[in-house]
């Protein structure tokens, strides 16, 4: 699922509980997350205007990735004029549209990429499909009530492919990774689940039962 790469980018070993495991459990950041995105992904409620064309709940799918999903919003932006690898035809409208993915999160901005990812691995499914080029898109905030603009350079669509690659071969090899430990954990809905701390202290039954051996020598 293409949602999952926002879960790669954050934390590898939830990627797999969530994605291989089928491991799930909610807190109040998720629930707020959910709450946001059934106002934004009602696929019933596009809009239509004079210069501008709003779908929401748009299937994505990129066979480059590996990836499909959802889009929350892609607005098409009417052109006057017809550009090369930026504009597109819509069925059923007259002129030139340009797409722009819109994605809806709840709270503020990450000091991180893992919200930018999931909207340029968008970016990349609508390139795809349409034949087009996408610079940049929006994510809205529901605790600043913002967009931020996200800019598809080259840095952020290589990142984005090669964590594509990664959800790919860890579906193949069928392995959820060990877990690291990092200021993350606290923020994870699935701690419970997961044990980071735990699975740190964990040693391997072949390193266990050498030094349960040669404790049973030393006593003899």
């Amino acid at each position: 699922m293409l949602s999952g790469i926002q879960h790669m980018a954050f934390c590898e070993r939830q990627w797999a509980l969530i994605h291989i495991e089928q491991v799930w459990a909610e807190n109040v950041r998720t629930v707020e997350g959910q709450n946001l995105h059934e106002r934004a992904d009602d696929p019933f409620a596009d809009e239509s205007r004079k210069t501008l064309r709003i779908i929401r709940s748009m299937p994505l799918v990129s066979h480059k990735l590996g990836l499909r999903g959802i889009a929350d919003v892609v607005e098409f932006h009417q052109s006057k004029d017809f550009t090369e690898g930026e504009t597109c035809q819509l069925q059923g409208r007259k002129g030139w549209w340009r797409p722009l993915p819109v994605e809806y999160k709840r709270g503020r901005p990450k000091p991180d990429d893992r919200d930018a990812v999931q909207l340029c691995a968008q970016a990349m499914a609508l390139e795809e499909m349409m034949q087009v080029s996408i610079a940049s898109g929006c994510i809205f905030y529901g605790e600043t009530k913002h967009r931020e603009t996200v800019a598809f350079d080259m840095r952020l669509r290589q990142y984005t492919a090669e964590l594509a690659a990664r959800m790919q071969q860890l579906v193949r090899e069928g392995k959820t990774p060990r877990a690291k430990r990092g200021k993350r954990c606290s923020q994870c809905s699935l701690i419970e689940k997961c044990q980071p701390y735990w699975m740190l202290r964990h040693r391997s039954v072949e390193n266990y039962l050498e030094r349960m051996c040669s404790m049973e020598v030393d006593n003899l």
